[in-house]
């Protein structure tokens, strides 16, 4: 099983290993472009690389470091989703979700190499969020949240495990159902990280983010509906 991604590799009736290089080198593409650009951007809106870096333990770098990790675990479903799949709409949104957030990956990893630092972080996840989440008046958690996920939103490790093992509607539902809880955990840090740094760069993301995923958010639950499905309860 990969310790990235939490899927085991596909075996058995894919025929054609090139195809799998292909979408890998795509990916690889993708993410460095988005580290480029993220790098540029920074430099652009933030004073340049003899500006003062964000250190170890700021909002800045616990957001780049955490979200990736989140995002990363939403491609994985949204790859998975997309090639098993056989409802065009589902397919779609998959599609879109995978483009989306490998991109804004890409700019949170060339961030965190223009600061000099890890991709991810050495000790527990969201202990950037130790402030008061603002208008929601409530702190937000800094250790894992109940049933082996890492993160709010995030899938276990059992439900990636049931997800590869559906087909048909009960896989279209299970994606729609564990990929919108999945953003609920996800908008809550990006709100946390937009109210508390003041970095041009991450705000700007934040607030591409909160749009993109708002919307995803809105479709999926009208999709569970004409489903005849309930989403999970919210993290």
């Amino acid at each position: 099983m990969s310790a990235e991604t939490g899927l085991e590799p596909e075996t058995g009736e894919r025929p054609n290993w090139s195809r799998w290089v292909v979408i890998g080198g795509a990916l690889l593409a993708v993410l460095l472009i988005g580290a480029a650009i993220g790098m540029f951007a920074t430099r652009l809106t933030d004073g340049g690389p003899s500006a003062s870096a964000p250190g170890a333990g700021s909002v800045e770098v616990g957001f780049a470091q955490d979200m990736s990790v989140h995002h990363l675990q939403a491609v994985t479903m949204a790859n998975w989703a997309r090639d098993h799949t056989t409802d065009p709409e589902v397919k779609q949104l998959a599609f879109d979700i995978e483009s989306t957030q490998t991109d804004q990956v890409g700019r949170m990893k060339g961030w965190l190499m223009l600061w000099d630092q890890p991709e991810q972080t050495t000790g527990a996840y969201m202990t950037w969020m130790s402030e008061p989440m603002g208008h929601a008046g409530m702190a937000m958690p800094t250790s894992a949240p109940a049933g082996g996920a890492p993160m709010p939103g995030m899938a276990t490790d059992a439900e990636l495990a049931k997800l590869r093992t559906l087909s048909g509607r009960a896989l279209d539902v299970d994606f729609l159902q564990l990929m919108l809880r999945h953003h609920q955990g996800g908008t809550a840090m990006a709100e946390y990280a937009q109210a508390h740094s003041n970095l041009p760069a991450l705000k700007q993301l934040t607030v591409s983010m909160l749009a993109s995923q708002g919307a995803e958010m809105d479709q999926m639950k009208l999709m569970l509906q004409a489903r005849g499905a309930q989403p999970l309860p919210a993290p």
